[in-house]
């Protein structure tokens, strides 16, 4: 009898540090895994460019990244840097994201892109990328920044904007996201589908930044999650 209460205690002190070491390992899962998810996402901005026509001309130009043909217009002079502004701003406000100073991407991009001018874009951003140990390299293109001639509430020329973002992988050089807005802003009276966007903009002419701060709302709707 008490060889058996013996193994019986036994058994039990077996079975407590069987679960102390179960348990034990389930939470240095569960913190490596937490751990993981909190890490955010580097993200590297190269300086975004103006493909718009020249003159002011309507035309079309193909995106130096994904090929897709674009109808361009007249671009502000200091587009790209608004676009740019946008959307770092968007992004680092986004969630798990950690956007590398942008006077950083820059220096090291400049100088990568006229050691390698003969290569691919994409390779090109691809070594940005790794260089800075950033795990996606955002790219943008604007086609058209057309100012509001007029008032907000009485315009003689609407805004007009379009442009396009992407976002690379580092390591591979794919492309993991694409952005595009196009907009040209229009009176409920010439275009009733866009009641939602006009009375989303206060229900008034925009300026072409306001236009674009809401056409980067609507792209990001698509962008992944970090």
């Amino acid at each position: 009898m008490a060889v058996s209460h013996h193994l019986l205690k036994k058994s039990l002190f077996v079975a407590g540090l069987i679960s102390v070491a179960f348990w034990a390992f389930a939470v240095s899962v569960w913190a490596e895994e937490l751990s993981e998810k909190k890490k955010p996402a580097r993200v590297a901005v190269v300086p975004f460019e103006i493909l718009g026509a020249q003159n002011g001309q309507a035309g079309a130009v193909v995106c130096p990244l994904c090929g897709t043909a674009a109808s361009v217009g007249a671009v502000s002079r200091g587009a790209e840097t608004i676009i740019q502004e946008i959307f770092i701003h968007k992004i680092s406000a986004s969630g798990n994201v950690e956007v590398i100073p942008f006077e950083k991407t820059e220096s090291v991009y400049k100088r990568i892109s006229s050691e390698s001018f003969k290569e691919p874009l994409w390779i090109t951003l691809s070594k940005v990328g790794q260089e800075l140990k950033a795990d996606f390299v955002a790219a943008g293109y604007v086609y058209r920044f057309s100012e509001r001639v007029g008032y907000k509430f009485s315009s003689e020329r609407p805004a007009s904007v379009a442009y396009e973002i992407h976002l690379l992988d580092s390591q591979s050089g794919n492309i993991v996201w694409r952005g595009f807005f196009d907009k040209t802003q229009k009176s409920l009276m010439e275009d009733v589908l866009q009641i939602s966007s006009f009375f989303k903009g206060g229900g008034k002419w925009l300026t072409a930044r306001q236009l674009a701060e809401q056409g980067m709302d609507e792209i990001f709707k698509t962008i992944p999650d970090f």
